[in-house]
């Protein structure tokens, strides 16, 4: 196993791919990028306590206190009053306010200047439902923008609140849990602002086996914020210690519990190969592996996107994978009714094909290759391109025999269509594998029966329409392609079909019986 990587030059030499290793790793980085952003819809970075039910449970029957006057101006002077009661109804009115569904006058209410008055009341420890409506009205303050959630962090509530995560009642320590997730979701700024009061071992306390369900929701959706975004990632010492507790919920029946364990997972493995070597160490990959049969979508995503970042790692933490038994799993997830999740295993694929040939061989006895195919030949064209990646990487580090499997289930005819696709990118992944299979085919002196197949099921010419390409890069590789496989002489007349013979694959002539291109 290799050490932690200590420096980018040491990372370089321990990525798995065994060439273009800059290009390999901008492509990673770019549909990691693409997938943070596709996210932003599964897993909500902020949530605003629209609970009415709440007040039933709140720490004092505050459903016997007097109506107040909704009015702002009438709110502000309750709150600013020196009689506790008058403060505990205008609290209440101004988080009912902020707590209406449509247009919260949050901004209105900064103005007034509620949000100090409410950091105020959170020091009210003889006075718990005074604590608890001042965090409910923070926790929607900082529901809003980052300029909203900016005014509370300003104020001086983090410290505060962190310390109402000790509270004696549940429903005030849930409350501080939900505005700290809030705060923690704005951005790594405020994320590492809560890290550094000492959040996270104090709500990793929290979760014990009595905690209530809502109770318990919360604060792993308040973890998963503190375990979010890169630029820069948090701490991981700190926030690693949240790994034990986080295989225990792997094994939570609540599904949304699961989702957010599986996204803070999924921000966890998003990182260099000691990262995600810790994860693997903590146990979870048999759960995760569960997990990606689950028929909940909202768990299934984040399940995938952590498998997938664990594929990324070297190969002992890839193997990891294999050994759980993950690979039968993509079989299906290929042909899942979600584009998205369709892309992301073709994209977990590519990065395992890019592993070893014993991987590779994995793959193929886990009979990926033919829904791979399918997916190259009619999923969408992100989905397209991450199976175009996954052939090109298996004709980069397999056998021949292994790229004479992938020949024989039909690979050319869709890989050689996305010749024509408008993303050059991928050109040059199909022009790489496509050459990949040649030298191959070459090293058996059948170069020439391959590239009849090419021509025959229309390859060459997109590739002579690539001589003219704009880009270079291109328009070099298929220049250098036709070059060497397709200028000496005229083309054999006969179709060549490609028959099995004895599990080996052979290209023959239809109409003879020389023997052809036998792996």
């Amino acid at each position: 196993m290799p050490a932690p990587e200590a420096d980018s030059h040491s990372r370089k030499a321990n990525f798995k791919f065994n060439y273009k290793h800059e290009e390999a790793r901008r492509r990673r980085s770019e549909v990691s990028v693409e997938l943070r952003k596709a996210r932003k819809d599964d897993q909500l970075l902020k949530r605003r306590n629209l609970s009415i039910g709440k007040e039933s449970q709140a720490p004092v029957g505050e459903s016997n206190l007097s109506p107040i006057s909704t009015s702002v101006e009438e709110i502000v002077v309750g709150m600013k009053c020196p009689d506790e009661t008058i403060q505990l109804q205008a609290t209440q009115a101004c988080r009912k306010m902020l707590s209406q569904e449509k247009s919260p006058p949050i901004d209105i209410m900064i103005q007034r200047g509620i949000v100090p008055r409410c950091v105020e009341f959170l020091d009210c420890h003889h006075n718990p439902a005074l604590q608890f409506e001042a965090a409910w009205a923070l926790t929607n303050v900082a529901s809003g923008t980052s300029e909203q959630t900016h005014v509370v962090v300003k104020h001086g509530a983090i410290p505060k609140l962190v310390a109402l995560l000790k509270s004696a009642l549940p429903n005030v320590a849930e409350q501080a849990v939900w505005t700290l997730g809030n705060i923690a979701g704005d951005g790594p700024t405020t994320r590492d602002l809560v890290l550094g009061h000492n959040a996270m071992p104090l709500l990793l306390e929290l979760i014990k086996p009595d905690t209530p369900v809502s109770f318990t929701r919360n604060i792993v959706w308040t973890l998963s914020n503190l375990c979010r975004n890169k630029n820069p990632p948090p701490p991981f010492d700190v926030v690693k210690i949240a790994l034990p507790v986080l295989n225990r919920l792997l094994s939570n029946t609540d599904k949304e519990i699961l989702a957010d364990a599986c996204w803070a997972l999924s921000y966890l493995t998003d990182g260099p190969n000691d990262k995600i070597q810790a994860v693997v160490e903590c146990g979870v990959i048999p759960k995760l592996v569960d997990l990606l049969a689950s028929t909940e979508v909202t768990v299934l995503i984040p399940a995938l996107r952590a498998v997938g970042n664990i594929a990324t790692g070297n190969d002992m933490q890839t193997d990891a994978i294999i050994s759980a038994g993950g690979l039968p799993q993509f079989g299906l997830l290929l042909q899942h009714h979600r584009i998205n999740i369709v892309k992301e295993a073709a994209w977990t694929i590519s990065n395992i094909t890019a592993g070893n040939m014993d991987q590779i061989q994995h793959v193929i006895n886990a009979g990926l290759l033919p829904p791979l195919i399918h997916v190259l030949q009619s999923g969408d064209f992100k989905s397209q391109k991450e199976a175009a990646w996954a052939v090109t990487n298996l004709t980069t580090g397999g056998t021949v025999q292994q790229l004479a499997q992938l020949v024989q289930l039909g690979v050319l005819a869709p890989f050689c269509s996305l010749l024509d696709a408008k993303d050059w990118k991928t050109v040059v992944v199909v022009l790489d594998g496509l050459t990949n299979i040649l030298n191959a085919a070459e090293k058996m002196g059948e170069a020439e029966r391959v590239a009849i197949m090419i021509e025959e099921i229309g390859g060459l010419d997109k590739l002579e329409g690539l001589q003219h390409h704009e880009t270079e890069q291109v328009y070099q590789k298929a220049m250098a392609m036709i070059d060497t496989f397709f200028s000496e002489g005229e083309p054999e007349e006969s179709t060549l079909t490609p028959v099995a013979s004895d599990g080996q694959l052979e290209f023959k002539p239809a109409d003879t019986a020389q023997k052809g291109f036998n792996f």
